[in-house]
């Protein structure tokens, strides 16, 4: 079935709404998710307004960075039903993707390999998610339509998707708890994706979440470039994952240094949360791809245009592009530089892609050639 959002697809699902026994559709939503794959399934109502206010807040003070899509779709965060008309319930549903891959922190620890976010490793999640979402959705609607009590009913799914706040309805839903990085979390930590269903069904929500962070700071203490300003807060624009992901253009010199090898994201707000000692091997759908838990610097900075483009197909990666790859790849090269300054390897590496069409590039380039330059002459 496919997504239905007119009005008279939510009238039409809303009067014969008083024939289903939706707590029993719960507990059948609940297995089917477990069936396809989901750690957990919860329900959560469609109010956000406890939320919404530092949302508001956090737009305000900028922190959204060059995101502008935030603060340009704030109001559809804030009002489930201008998404879906009707909307009077959202089933959340999160998938663990921890990667088999090599040690997280014994990468960082290597200047030579590049680190990539474990979320990014394998397949994208995004189709992963809202296929299996849909999935859902259709048996959903099989059951109405076969029970004869409902024709249809109006839904849509997401996965990081749209204007959507999935980690409110996750608390909401008792699925997880947002941590003081603000990411989700539950007892099996945060390696974990989520998705939600918006629907027209009346369904029971379940028990909102309970935080379990205590008094721990350790994700705030972690952070490389202090991105996590205070508990539950963070500042877009000096994380590592926005500077090497959604920031288009150069990277603000001061942060160069302090991102180290780190080419795609950062993990160390999760690396060290104590929780995360508890997680377990996620979906086979986001198993490494192409090495990149142990590539080295040069060996990614080396694939051309067509090379990235093939590589990382159905990657996350893909989206950024090969100039902004070869932006962050060169970044960590410098970093390398300032470790040992002399290496022939990174030097020939950078010097290959001296003359890069790209302005970006060779600025990065540049700049990283110069860290080893200003160590040798460095009293």
């Amino acid at each position: 079935m496919q997504e239905k959002n007119s009005e008279a697809d939510v009238k039409s699902g809303a009067e014969s709404a008083d024939t289903i026994d939706f707590a029993a559709l719960v507990k059948k939503i609940k297995r089917w998710g477990q069936e396809l794959g989901f750690a957990q399934i919860g329900i959560a109502g469609t109010d956000v307004s406890a939320a919404t206010p530092e949302l508001m807040r956090w737009l305000e003070l900028g922190r959204h960075g060059e995101m502008d899509y935030m603060a340009k779709h704030a109001a559809l965060r804030a009002a489930p039903q201008t998404l879906v008309p009707g909307t009077l319930s959202v089933i959340s549903a999160r998938l663990p993707y921890w990667p088999s891959a090599a040690d997280g922190e014994q990468v960082l620890a290597n200047a030579e390999l590049g680190y990539v976010s474990r979320y990014a490793l394998g397949r994208d999640y995004h189709k992963t998610i809202r296929n299996r979402l849909q999935k859902l959705a259709d048996k959903i609607c099989n059951e109405i339509n076969s029970s004869g009590q409902a024709k249809q009913f109006a839904y849509r799914v997401f996965s990081d998707s749209a204007p959507v706040m999935e980690v409110e309805f996750a608390r909401q839903s008792g699925t997880a708890w947002r941590g003081k990085h603000t990411l989700s979390l539950t007892r099996e930590g945060s390696w974990h994706f989520l998705g939600d269903i918006y629907t027209t069904l009346p369904l029971p929500a379940d028990t909102p979440a309970d935080e379990h962070c205590g008094d721990c700071r350790r994700c705030l203490d972690a952070c490389p470039t202090a991105a996590i300003v205070a508990p539950y807060e963070v500042d877009a624009r000096r994380c590592i994952s926005y500077l090497t992901i959604e920031l288009h253009g150069a990277i603000p010199v001061e942060f160069r240094p302090l991102i180290g090898n780190r080419i795609y994201g950062c993990d160390d707000c999760q690396l060290c949360c104590p929780w995360n000692r508890f997680a377990r091997i996620g979906d086979p759908d986001f198993a490494v791809r192409n090495g990149l838990d142990s590539a080295t610097l040069t060996e990614l900075f080396a694939w051309s245009a067509a090379e990235f483009d093939t590589r990382l197909a159905g990657s996350p990666i893909r989206r950024i592009g090969h100039e902004r790859w070869l932006r962050n790849i060169a970044v960590a090269l410098g970093n390398a530089l300032r470790r040992t300054p002399d290496s022939p390897e990174v030097i020939s590496a950078l010097a290959s892609q001296r003359e890069h069409p790209s302005e970006l590039v060779r600025e990065h380039v540049n700049w990283a050639l110069n860290q080893g330059e200003n160590l040798k002459h460095s009293p």
